[in-house]
């Protein structure tokens, strides 16, 4: 096989792993700001349940979330499992996985935030809520930049856990074009990807936290 026909096959897996990356990012960044607010609730019950949740995800490897995600409703509720869903649970893994990582990015930038911010807030009018959407929360971002951006620097290559259940992401076609070719070059390919991919994610986000200077909290 030459490096041409491994290039455009991993170019493939790629594609499955870059909408791995999207899906998960578009799903946990806004769970992970909701499961912050229900780990800060002052309903005690609610607040237990999702540290539960957190310790959780955060306690066990994804690749074991990831298989309990796609065995249980067979083993534990007797539904058929289909190819399709492969994916599907792929996706409600990584998302139910980073939403707890960014829960906790979440907590720990609005708890920095000065609670007198709050009550100045209120002496002029602003409910909450919108303290929280018009003040408080672009320095939260601004603070937590640094800690989101090795998060996802580090979910670029967790996409290769996918093959625990034989998605057909890089990692996946990699092996299986070492393992049919008996050779290392699928992988080193395959490493180019990666190191490319980081470095375009890392570069973005270093762009977001420049634009994000302008703003002094």
């Amino acid at each position: 096989m030459d490096l041409t026909l491994i290039l455009a096959m991993l170019g493939e897996g790629f594609l499955v792993s870059l909408q791995i990356f999207i899906l998960t990012l578009l799903g946990s960044l806004p769970l992970g700001l909701l499961v912050a607010f229900g780990r800060m609730s002052r309903i005690k019950p609610l607040s237990w349940l999702v540290q539960i949740y957190i310790s959780i995800m955060r306690g066990t490897p994804l690749m074991l979330q990831l298989m309990v995600v796609y065995y249980l409703p067979y083993f534990g509720f007797g539904i058929s499992i289909s190819d399709n869903y492969r994916f599907i649970a792929t996706i409600i893994a990584f998302v139910i996985n980073y939403a707890a990582y960014f829960a906790e990015i979440y907590r720990s930038g609005i708890q920095s935030i000065p609670h007198g911010q709050y009550e100045a807030a209120g002496v002029l009018g602003y409910s909450r809520s919108q303290t929280f959407i018009f003040i408080v929360f672009l320095q939260v971002v601004k603070r937590i930049l640094p800690a989101v951006t090795n998060e996802v620097i580090t979910l670029v290559k967790d996409t290769s856990l996918s093959f625990v259940l034989s998605v057909p992401e890089m990692f996946t076609t990699a092996k299986a074009i070492a393992a049919a070719q008996k050779s290392m070059i699928a992988f080193a390919v395959a490493g180019v990807f990666y190191y490319v991919f980081n470095a375009i994610v890392a570069f973005i986000m270093n762009r977001v936290e420049k634009i994000m200077d302008y703003y002094h909290d």
